[in-house]
């Protein structure tokens, strides 16, 4: 049965439902109805753990330990205090324990905005805080994507014992949606092998991200690199749409791939062959499927809520096959159809002979 859920609030829910134990966070708009939710929803489920700290900084080093203890845990929050978590970030990822975070964009650098954007990807795909590691970042295009990416989430952490991270801007956080929930998972705990639960009757477990010796610093990060290798092979995730016979392709993420949608039917209603290209993974970021894409496709217009971040991959991905072109926009505004509409019309003028039927237009408007 389909209800009527804010973003934020069905991504604290759907948490609750894949096993949650533990929660600690810092309010910040626009992520802060998050961690209001649960903190009414965690303690009246008992035995579950919900904890405001007194900064970014303390809420990411709980969930440091509590992932080390093998709780499924998390916390959210927004551009600047996503920032103020990369220390603690790098430490997980070293430590290799997993653990999810929910980053709901906002207006930058510095304080920025409340407004919503896509500037973090940079910080969230390249590894954000030092050392070579990458975590896994999700980007949901609606509010029942969000929910079922953040049910799969926890599960995908513990495989690979790693970070995940649910990418969404302002606007999916705080839009209202009919979404399905999934049903709630009771989490039988085992024994992982690494988690750290007293050492009575076994020998002791040690969870560090410090290695002293050069040798054994190599060789964590070369597990790290072993487990990024399996990432990509196995995790990529994208949606194409109308791709097989366009001439221009659209590439955006998120709440920029909502809006590219509603230009892309006003597109192939002129008669343009235009497609849709979504990343659902930004990281690991499909660059085969694009670079597949290119060998067919002569044009890309890059559709970002920001400066043009995700851009560069996409260059890299189809490496001077077809041309790139960058739509960005800044400050927390969004782009509007019309906008991508114009950009389409300047690099593939509409032509008489491509106009579609009655019929096709109709159907291209309804896809």
């Amino acid at each position: 049965m389909k209800e009527l859920w804010k973003g934020n609030e069905a991504i604290a829910e759907a948490a609750v439902r894949a096993g949650l134990d533990a929660y600690f966070g810092y309010p910040i708009t626009p992520q802060t109805e998050l961690l209001e939710y649960l903190s009414a929803r965690l303690p009246a489920l008992g035995k579950r753990v919900f904890l405001q700290a007194e900064s970014e900084l303390a809420a990411i080093n709980m969930v440091y330990g509590a992932a080390c203890a093998g709780a499924r845990t998390m916390t959210s929050s927004s551009s600047p205090g996503f920032s103020l978590m990369q220390e603690g970030l790098s430490y997980i990822a070293a430590s290799q324990v997993p653990c999810v975070v929910v980053d709901v964009m906002r207006g930058g650098p510095g304080l920025g905005n409340l407004a919503p954007t896509q500037a973090d990807y940079f910080q969230m795909t390249k590894g954000g805080g030092h050392g070579d590691y990458h975590p896994i970042v999700l980007a949901p295009a609606s509010v029942q994507e969000a929910v079922d990416l953040m049910y799969g989430a926890f599960e995908l952490a513990e495989k690979y014992r790693t970070i995940v991270i649910l990418a969404i801007d302002g606007n999916i956080g705080q839009m209202m949606e009919p979404v399905e929930l999934p049903p709630m998972r009771e989490r039988n705990k085992s024994d992982f092998g690494w988690e750290l639960t007293g050492a009575r009757g076994r020998e002791r477990r040690i969870i560090t991200s410090l290695f002293l010796k050069p040798e054994e610093l190599e060789h964590m990060n070369t597990a790290l690199q072993t487990k990024d290798q399996a990432v990509r092979a196995n995790e990529v995730r994208y949606v194409e749409r109308l791709t097989e016979d366009a001439d221009l392709v659209l590439v955006a993420f998120g709440s920029a791939a909502r809006i590219s949608q509603t230009a892309l039917k006003q597109a192939r209603a002129n008669g343009l062959a235009v497609g849709l290209f979504r990343p659902i993974t930004l990281y690991p970021f499909p660059d085969q499927a694009l670079a597949r894409l290119s060998e067919r496709v002569n044009q890309f217009l890059v559709v970002e809520m920001s400066a043009g971040q995700m851009v560069e991959d996409v260059r890299l991905a189809v490496e001077r096959k077809a041309q790139v072109h960058l739509l960005g926009k800044m400050g927390g505004l969004v782009p509007m159809p019309d906008e991508i509409l114009d950009r389409i019309y300047a690099h593939m003028p509409v032509r008489e002979e491509a106009a579609l039927t009655a019929e096709e237009a109709l159907l291209a408007a309804y896809l």
